[in-house]
């Protein structure tokens, strides 16, 4: 019972020491994670290279992925951009296997890990902001030394009792049949996987593994079947969190599982041909070291094959969980709350499509054309515009505490201002203009006139920042026809010359206003039109100038020149 209990409380510790160790190193790193997953994901390769170095350094790739999936979620990535990300993780994960098999199993780190914890725990209680961060990093990794000391001492205990002769054997031998070694290879991944599933985390549950083979209760070839499942039970716990999450999410979750499947697969076909060789080595080399080699090559080679088929693996994903929901709102993912600049970033491209959606309707409604505004193979509408803005108002209100920064917090303010402008031209935009009185004389095609340059000067700007980020060199896309894809226009506007552009049109639909107000209204005393006609077409020309004045100051505000 108590060689139980002190590998049980190894265990536990170990867990509690990660998450502290996390969570103090999440806070240290600030939305500085944020940035460098944001920047480095420019291609897969990339991503990959990133996740792996950045879910070293916090020591969680549950950090990683959630931080991957918040911008995945906001736009700010695409979902091929993220997978190369989580690819990553799932390589820098591995990191914390190599602390163990160099430094936790071979020495006793009580001396070392309990003066950590004091001045980590007193930092964390004391301080504020990142220093805390630092205490708590350093408490935590007190916690995990600690918890492998433990765990070694109740190993040590359980060798006496427990022989690798003891667990299925996962080679055939000479006197085994081959069907004998399979059985037993599958039976490890499977206690491998419920490790990991009751633990929920491969890191502790690889940790075990190396203590119990350092402690020589289990056999080599048996601790790379226990990790090959281990690294198998790490998807359960994302496929339990993608329960009832958003679409983003659930595709990670996907390509997550599908990921350690596809590398079972490769390690499980292998298997026959490198463990031996790993036996072999282990007369040079120690054999904690090749199970914590294995552990990260097992990750490695995954990667190595599937990025180069990262496309197919992608349309795979989408074509398994195909994306539903209005176009407009699906960047405003629960996920994207837990960081505050991600959310705003969420909020400007839900604005932006929606500036496309009613700039769009306003210019094929100036031209007299009837056909449906897409957004990719969706049709959408300003009354749906309206409500995606009314969406994106309620999704900031529920944001988790404000921005960190100073230009965080800016982001933020001009982020309100373009989603305030929106709203008010997306409610001119359906409020019933008469359209058909733009032709009534040649003011009133003059202001229509203007009016659709200032729409399509707005809506390249809202397509620019709608866009999915594009690597370098890919194509401009063409523009498109009225009744196709609203976001297939134009965006190659440098972003001063449409703001000027914008602006011109207003102020001279300004002037036209006041002008033509006059001379309309003076044309009812001569008996040129009615007054019923007159007032409409009044009231035509101001809504046009609002629809104008709105679109410019929203568009100004998304690209920062409010």
């Amino acid at each position: 019972m108590s060689i139980a209990i002190s590998a049980l409380g190894g265990v536990g510790l170990f867990l509690l020491g990660m998450t502290v160790m996390t969570e103090g190193l999440k806070a240290l790193a600030g939305s500085a994670l944020r940035t460098v997953l944001s920047r480095a994901a420019a291609t897969p390769l990339h991503g990959s290279f990133w996740g792996a170095i950045v879910t070293l350094l916090v020591q969680s790739s549950s950090a990683t992925t959630m931080t991957t999936i918040g911008l995945v979620s906001a736009g700010l990535l695409t979902f091929q951009q993220g997978l190369g990300l989580v690819f990553g993780a799932n390589i820098g994960t591995t990191g914390t296997g190599w602390l163990v098999a160099l430094i936790g199993v071979r020495v006793s780190l009580t001396a070392a890990a309990l003066p950590m914890i004091f001045v980590g725990a007193l930092t964390k209680l004391l301080a504020h902001g990142r220093i805390s961060g630092v205490g708590a990093a350093l408490a935590g990794f007190g916690l995990v030394l600690f918890g492998l000391t433990t765990l070694q001492h109740g190993m040590g205990g359980l060798a006496e009792r427990l022989h690798p002769a003891d667990l299925p054997a996962v080679l055939a031998g000479p006197d085994a049949p081959w069907w004998s070694a399979l059985f037993g290879l599958m039976l490890l991944v499977v206690v491998g996987v419920v490790m990991t599933a009751l633990m929920q985390s491969s890191t502790a549950a690889v940790a075990v593994t190396l203590s119990a083979y350092f402690a020589n209760a289990i056999g080599l070839d048996q601790g790379c079947a226990l990790i090959i499942g281990q690294n198998i039970g790490t998807a359960t716990s994302s496929a339990l969190a993608a329960i009832g999450a958003s679409t983003t999410a659930k595709r990670l979750a996907i390509a997550y599982v599908l990921f350690k499947l596809i590398a079972a697969i490769i390690a499980l076909a292998l298997f026959p041909v490198v463990v031996p060789l790993l036996i072999r080595a282990s007369n040079t080399v120690d054999g904690v070291t090749l199970l914590a080699g294995y552990h990260t090559a097992y990750n490695v080679v995954g990667v190595v094959v599937l990025l180069p088929l990262v496309n197919w693996f992608t349309r795979l994903v989408e074509r398994i969980l195909p994306e539903r929901g209005s176009p407009l709102t699906r960047c405003l993912d629960p996920s994207a709350l837990a960081t505050p600049i991600v959310a705003v970033e969420a909020v400007r491209r839900t604005i932006a499509r929606a500036l496309v959606t009613v700039c769009s309707s306003v210019e094929a409604a100036l031209a007299g054309h009837v056909e449906p505004i897409r957004l990719g193979k969706d049709v959408t509408s300003v009354q749906e515009a309206a409500d995606a803005l009314r969406q994106a108002q309620i999704f900031l209100s529920d944001m988790t505490g404000p921005p960190d920064t100073d230009d965080e917090q800016r982001r933020l303010t001009i982020t309100l201002h373009a989603l305030d402008h929106a709203s008010r031209l997306a409610e001119a935009a359906n409020g019933g203009i008469d359209f058909t009185s733009v032709g009534g004389g040649p003011e009133d095609m003059r202001a229509g006139e203007l009016c659709a340059e200032a729409m399509r000067s707005a809506a390249a700007i809202a397509r620019g920042v709608a866009a999915p980020p594009r690597a370098a060199g890919s194509p401009q896309v063409v523009p498109a026809s009225h009744g196709a894809d609203a976001m297939a226009g134009p965006r190659a506007i440098p972003t001063d010359e449409a703001i000027a552009e914008l602006e011109r049109c207003t102020t001279q639909l300004d002037e036209l206003r006041r002008i033509h107000r006059s001379a309309t209204l003076g044309a009812v005393a001569n008996g040129t039109l009615t007054a019923d006609a007159a007032l409409v077409r009044v009231e035509t020309v101001r809504s046009l100038e609002a629809l104008a004045h709105h679109a410019w100051r929203s568009a100004a505000h998304l690209v920062g020149r409010g």
